[in-house]
């Protein structure tokens, strides 16, 4: 028997089945904790532009999972580096053949959308970090005519002072700082004395949470075996820089990776050819310290460093293992944990940690063009296989950095 409605339950039965799809959705939605934004390129050669693979990691799984239209152009060629702003409304991307910065804006559902390129001062831009108020930049080389490809010289890095966000747009790029030494838009990463006019190589960038200060690693080319160093500078009003005192510092051969801890106290820096991580405490001027035992073992070739903001523990990726070594803390001392070498996809290049819960890390894995996500035990520090982890990439990854889905939450860390 055909059974009959008549139309005022119809009209209940349909607003019956609306309140459940919507409350499966909103379900759906609570279960992702964040939004992790892989670059990747697309191709090798002339026209090597790339993309933005973005994942949303379950809360309760850890699962990661492309979001609907990922990946995303880089809006350039060759993306090798990666930043969000400290408001988690904004990812800027640093395309590396382009001498480009890119900002986007984020969406609340993770999708990103192209709202500003910037052209760096120098030569192909190789890293990026960002604090409240500024956007700090590394050029390979200084600008032309002074140095190029064929004529290189030591790199440099250049500060872009935040403006502040309106009703009617988000915080944006503003002109470079200015360094009076120069009369140009850069700082000049250079050594002094008998080593001025060795070829310095900057591989990465870090500001400190606090933004007072900034550091840059970098190594002496010129020399055999090369010879790495920590630039320091303190960051002043428009975002000058000023050099701390006793900077460089030393840093094993060639340094890698750099990060710093949520409370600004230390830094530590990977070095690739020891295979080991150095730790140093940040003084009063922001003079680096050596900690006590450093440097510490890690794998072979380590190619990056996180250290987790909320819990006593640093991971460092090590790209030749394919692992990730795991350490405690303790007022800055590494301690490698007795089980802390756990498996990743083929050379990890980056590592990161989720900033809504600090308890999921990631890893960028650019041979087998996958991610890494691990579950972080929070009393033990050890990391365990997330659901169906690694997860597939467009192509080659070469950078992450990640969101909190509901706008709110710690740190990210990465190359």
């Amino acid at each position: 028997m055909r059974m009959k409605f008549s139309r005022s339950s119809q009209l209940l039965l349909v607003a019956a089945a609306s309140l459940v799809a919507a409350s499966l959705i909103t379900a759906c939605e609570t279960l992702t904790v964040d939004f992790v934004f892989v670059a990747s390129a697309k191709a090798a050669g002339a026209n090597n532009y790339g993309e933005i693979n973005v994942f949303e990691i379950n809360s309760e799984s850890g699962r990661m999972r492309q979001i609907p239209t990922s990946p995303f152009p880089s809006e350039g060629r060759n993306p090798v580096a990666e930043a969000v702003s400290t408001d988690y409304q904004n990812l800027f991307v640093v395309n590396h053949d382009d001498n480009t910065i890119v900002q986007f804006i984020v969406g609340n559902d993770g999708k990103l959308y192209p709202f500003n390129t910037v052209n760096t001062p120098g030569i192909y831009p190789l890293a990026i970090a960002a604090s409240k108020s500024n956007v700090f930049v590394v050029d390979t080389y200084q600008p032309l005519p002074l140095c190029s490809p064929a004529d290189p010289c030591s790199g440099s890095i250049a500060v872009y002072p935040l403006t502040a966000a309106t009703s009617s747009a988000p915080i944006g790029l503003g002109t470079p700082a200015t360094n009076p030494a120069v009369n140009a838009q850069f700082w000049p990463l250079t050594l002094s004395g008998a080593n001025a006019s060795h070829v310095v190589v900057p591989t990465a960038v870090n500001v400190l949470a606090s933004g007072a200060y900034v550091y840059v690693i970098a190594y002496d080319s010129s020399v055999t075996p090369s010879a790495g160093y920590v630039f320091g500078f303190s960051v002043g009003s428009g975002g000058a820089l000023t050099a701390v005192p006793g900077s460089p510092f030393a840093a094993g051969d060639q340094p890698s990776a750099i990060a710093s801890d949520a409370k600004s106290a230390y830094v530590y820096v990977t070095d690739s050819v020891r295979g080991d991580v150095l730790g140093y405490t940040v003084g009063s001027t922001g003079a680096l310290t050596a900690l006590s035992g450093s440097p510490y073992p890690a794998g072979n070739n380590p190619t990056g460093v996180v250290v987790d903001p909320t819990y006593a523990y640093a991971y460092v990726s090590n790209a030749t293992d394919a692992t990730v070594t795991a350490y405690s803390m303790s007022n800055g001392v590494l301690t490698r944990l007795s089980n802390g070498t756990f498996a990743t996809g083929l050379q990890p290049v980056a590592i990161g940690i989720d900033p809504s819960t600090n308890h999921f890390l990631f890893t960028v894995n650019f041979l087998d063009n996958t991610v890494s996500d691990f579950e972080l035990s929070t009393t033990a520090g050890t990391l365990l296989d997330a659901q169906f982890s690694p997860f597939a990439t467009s192509a080659q990854p070469v950078a992450a950095a990640a969101i909190p889905h509901n706008g709110t939450g710690g740190g990210v860390g990465s190359k």
